[in-house]
């Protein structure tokens, strides 16, 4: 049977925490809280970002499946709190409340609406959950569950980098700015996003985005943009050709695609390739008088026939501006069924950079959960064992 890394999150924006189990690990992990902290902290920065992230400092809470620092072989359990649940209490109590009470009546009604704001899941999930107020939609559907899943796909990337795999993300576009200089190699571009503020390792695109952030804070608006997520080091055949949902490639799409406010995932020259020809486009293969078979360039983006080809795997995320304005859209309200102004909420003018750190922790749950199917064993120092062989 195929070992799995699996997980399943629960919790509100607006909650009391964010909770995930992991499940699959092999025993013998070793498992470092600061670095699933760190990893936290890089979602929460970015030049962009909005009011709630001066309220929390996520930090990661383990609650099971781990003694005296490394894994046991059972479910993992992990929690983040919500520190802005003190001003929540009422109005997201899991218990009923006295709707008589009009003071308890009045917290409740000041955080609920009913006007639906456009591009988000308040129409929809209210239609398919029956649901007339939209507090009930946000508090799931928002990017604030992203928090635990960084969390979990910190975890995923302590187990990669047990076989030295590692990888990094950073900005390629805000609004119509794109990052044209970049440094000669991998190392260095992860170096220069890691000390910029938005993540982009061109430093001239980097002031331009900036701009275009300010200008859309002014207008009350939002912008989006485009991110590329590099893992390297990974070993040939993880995914296969033979079943479509077994293919590398659409495993990779759908955990990205799935991500809050992502519409468009491209592998390697993505839609370039449209325009490229054959001789172009496909990666010629050449090999050393060692007999070390290398490539010159990675257009495929590390992937072929739906498995990974020995070079880096290269993914890109297309993330549309935030669809909670400052200046609101005309919507609908559904209890009164008139027109109206969207709902607005604390929100960022840009969260590209944010977005990048959840896509690179998808990213790692997905090549975690292949690494086990490929090297599975109940011990990490079995898995090891099959690796090496």
């Amino acid at each position: 049977m195929e070992q799995k890394f699996r997980y399943l999150t629960a919790g509100e924006s607006h909650g009391l925490k964010l909770t995930a189990i992991i499940e699959g690990l092999p025993s013998g992990l070793k498992i470092d809280r600061n670095f699933i902290n760190n990893e936290l902290r890089k979602r929460q920065s970015g030049y962009g970002r909005g009011a709630r992230m001066k309220i929390e400092t996520d930090t990661v809470e383990i609650i099971s499946g781990v003694r005296l620092g490394k894994t046991i072989g059972g479910p993992v359990c992990i929690e983040i709190r919500n520190k802005d649940w003190e001003n929540w209490k009422i109005p997201m109590s899991v218990d009923e409340i006295d709707f008589s009470n009009r003071e308890l009546l009045k917290l409740v009604a000041e955080k609920s609406f009913t006007t639906v704001r456009p591009g988000h899941a308040d129409y929809a999930g209210s239609i398919k959950y029956n649901l007339e107020d939209l507090r009930d939609v946000l508090e799931r559907s928002s990017a604030r569950q992203t928090a635990i899943e960084v969390a979990v796909g910190a975890i995923a990337k302590l187990l990669l980098k047990e076989f030295y795999i590692t990888g990094f993300s950073h900005v390629i576009q805000i609004a119509d700015v794109k990052a044209e200089i970049l440094p000669p190699n991998y190392t260095l571009i992860k170096e220069a996003a890691d000390h910029s503020e938005l993540r982009c390792a061109d430093d001239i695109a980097t002031d331009l985005m900036k701009e275009k952030i300010d200008k859309a804070k002014v207008e009350g608006n939002t912008v989006g943009g485009k991110f590329e997520v590099i893992y390297g080091n990974l070993p040939v055949g993880l995914g296969s050709y033979v079943h479509p949902d077994r293919k590398l490639d659409g495993k990779l799409a759908q955990a990205v695609m799935s991500i809050p406010a992502i519409k468009a995932v491209e592998i390697g020259r993505g839609v370039e390739a449209a325009i490229l020809k054959g001789s172009e486009m496909h990666d010629q293969i050449y090999i050393t008088k060692e007999k070390r078979v290398y490539r010159k360039t990675n257009n495929a983006g590390g992937i072929e026939g739906g498995m990974t080809n020995g070079e880096p795997i290269v993914i890109k995320g297309t993330m549309k501006p935030i669809p909670t304005l400052r200046t609101p859209l005309n919507t609908i309200d559904i209890r009164k069924k008139e027109e109206a102004s969207a709902h607005f909420e604390r929100s960022d003018a840009c969260a590209v950079p944010a977005c990048a750190i959840v896509a690179e922790a998808r990213v790692a749950c997905v090549l975690a959960e292949e690494m086990l199917q490929k090297y599975g064993g109940d011990s990490l120092e079995e898995m090891k064992a099959h690796y090496e062989r």
